[in-house]
């Protein structure tokens, strides 16, 4: 494995422009975090920040954490290192970004630690980083109960770059290894196929094979099934970094053109997020079985989990379970695919407390019920997802409330984070969802529900008209602070910011059928609601800022 480099970086006249930034993002919001190593402002400072949305998507999705240190390379002109992870679509999310201009262990120590302190000082259950011995030492120090993976993708290529001349005699070796790793299920088949493929190709004394073989337990991943990565497909991550900022920071990205691109990879994620809630609420999925249960996961997880769980529901008629021990509650059963019996995996089924565990660890590691569970589900006649197989963080709600275990976290964060525009406009939009689920069941209940949102919209404008500070707001536009007198040039701007944002559909402007579709549209109760935001002079935010603005 690597050991990080111990020399500085330094940025020169770029240090200026990035405290200029960092300055006027804190003062826009208070909720941004950002600290610098010895609390000094000179281009030899590692630099740390976090935005509040950043702080936020923690709250809910902090279970698992990337650290990507790929960027600090020579290769790179802005020595960048990111921290993300998975939201409930399986789409990156950021967590925070560093600057980090020198590589010792005492610089790793202090940006984890700036780092758990801005996410209020809750550790992840696991992290990935880069193959590097200083990284190792780091986490293993601030985080000694966060359960830490090497990065495949820097473990494959560094294979590539040190056995060059092996991949090029033998181009089947690079994908014969890659098999090995991801389609293992079990730590015993790994160390024979391993033993196997090294015989084969004859690269048995291999030194960094060798050094590949004694970290196994910290990067091949059947031997971490019993911890969360929330991985959904084997070979997901193998094959490339998957990276936040690819395609938006690259080996030309200069410091002073670095946040123009970080601003555009946040927005581009928050659109494919928005479009990602979009499709899950508007688009109903094709059901393959009669399964109670398949329609409870259709109405429960997004669309891209509700897929993975669909596959292994599908996966269980030809999975068959094979009753092979009982010991008072608890049932042994052993699962098959029918030709496949020497890759059976081990059932245990608990059926007082309704539960089961598999050999597998399917669950334990992406967070989604395997299909070997799931036959068994299906021989006890359990017809519905027993509560304790739903992870929200999957869920369409895994932004309402607090996040999994981290409801206690929220209190700790300032006072003007929870006081925002961003979390107040947040809130609002959650609860606004919920009206749209429920006046969306039946014309009684829509009629209801439009009546009392045109009073709700009397109420705001009259609040608003006496509060003190109600004719001036917050303009992120060209990443200026301007000020909002509540015009009508900026209620039309907003409006066309909804519109943007929130992509509703164009049919709900050009049918000619208006009143029909208004009434059949799921959307309608939602979109009102905005228009009625909007008009009474709530300001929508832009640039960065919108990121906070998300479907639950």
């Amino acid at each position: 494995m690597n050991s990080s480099s111990n020399r500085q970086r330094n940025l020169g006249g770029g240090v200026q422009y990035i405290m200029d930034y960092l300055k006027r993002m804190q003062a826009e919001n208070p909720a941004f975090f950002y600290a610098i190593q010895g609390d000094n402002e000179e281009s030899t400072g590692n630099i740390f920040w976090a935005s509040a949305t950043s702080r936020m998507n923690y709250n809910y999705f902090g279970d698992t954490v990337r650290v990507d240190t790929a960027y600090k390379t020579d290769h790179y002109k802005v020595p960048f290192v990111t921290f993300t992870g998975l939201n409930h679509h399986a789409q990156p999310v950021l967590f925070g970004c560093a600057l980090l201009l020198n590589m010792s262990d005492d610089s790793l120590i202090w940006l984890l630690q700036t780092w758990l302190q801005a996410m209020s000082g809750r550790h992840p259950v696991s992290m990935i980083t880069d193959p590097d011995q200083l990284i190792q030492m780091a986490v293993a120090r601030v985080l000694p109960e966060t359960r830490h993976r090497f990065c495949k993708w820097g473990i494959f290529r560094e294979t590539q770059e040190k056995l060059v001349h092996v991949c090029q005699t033998s181009p089947t070796f690079y994908i014969e290894l890659k098999k090995c790793v991801n389609e293992v299920e079990t730590a015993e088949e790994f160390e024979s196929q391993w033993a196997a493929l090294l015989e084969r190709f004859y690269v048995v004394d291999n030194e960094w094979l060798e050094a590949m073989y004694n970290a196994r337990e910290q990067w091949v991943p059947v031997y971490m099934r019993d911890v969360f990565f929330g991985e959904l497909f084997r070979v997901e991550h193998s094959e490339t970094r998957n990276s936040f900022f690819d395609g938006f920071v690259d080996a030309s990205t200069t410091i002073q053109s670095f946040f123009k691109q970080y601003e555009q990879a946040i927005s581009g994620w928050h659109e494919k997020e928005l479009k990602a809630d979009f499709d899950t609420t508007n688009t109903a999925p094709v059901l393959k079985t009669p399964s109670p249960m398949e329609k409870q996961a259709a109405n429960l997880y997004t669309r891209r989990i509700f897929m993975k769980f669909q596959e292994e529901l599908v996966e269980t008629l030809a999975n068959p379970a094979t009753k092979i021990d009982c010991s008072g509650t608890v049932t042994t059963y052993r699962v098959a695919k029918f030709g496949e019996e020497h890759k059976a995996h081990t059932v245990q089924f608990n059926a007082f407390e309704m539960k089961a565990n598999c050999s597998c660890r399917m669950f334990e590691f992406s967070g989604i019920i395997c299909r070997h569970v799931l036959s068994v589900f299906r021989a006890k006649n359990v017809l519905t997802l027993p509560t304790e197989y739903v992870l929200k963080r999957w869920t369409r709600n895994a932004k309402s409330g607090g996040g999994d275990g981290m409801s206690e976290h929220a209190s700790q964060l300032p006072c003007n984070y929870r006081e925002s525009v961003n979390v107040r406009y947040n809130n609002l939009r959650q609860e606004a969802v919920k009206f749209v689920e429920e006046g969306a069941k039946s014309i009684h209940v829509y009629n209801v529900a439009m009546h009392a949102l045109q009073e709700a919209a009397k109420q705001v404008a009259a609040a608003k008209s006496k509060s003190p500070g109600a004719t001036q707001g917050t303009n992120f536009a060209n990443g200026s602070n301007q000020e909002n007198h509540g015009g009508k040039e900026n209620q039309a701007a907003s409006y066309l910011s909804m519109v943007r944002y929130f992509r509703l559909p164009f049919s709900f402007y050009t049918t000619r059928n208006y009143h029909v579709n208004f009434l059949e549209s799921r959307d309608c109760i939602f979109c009102y609601f905005l228009l009625v935001l909007v008009f009474c002079g709530v300001t929508i935010k832009e640039n960065v800022d919108m990121n906070a603005l998300k479907w639950s």
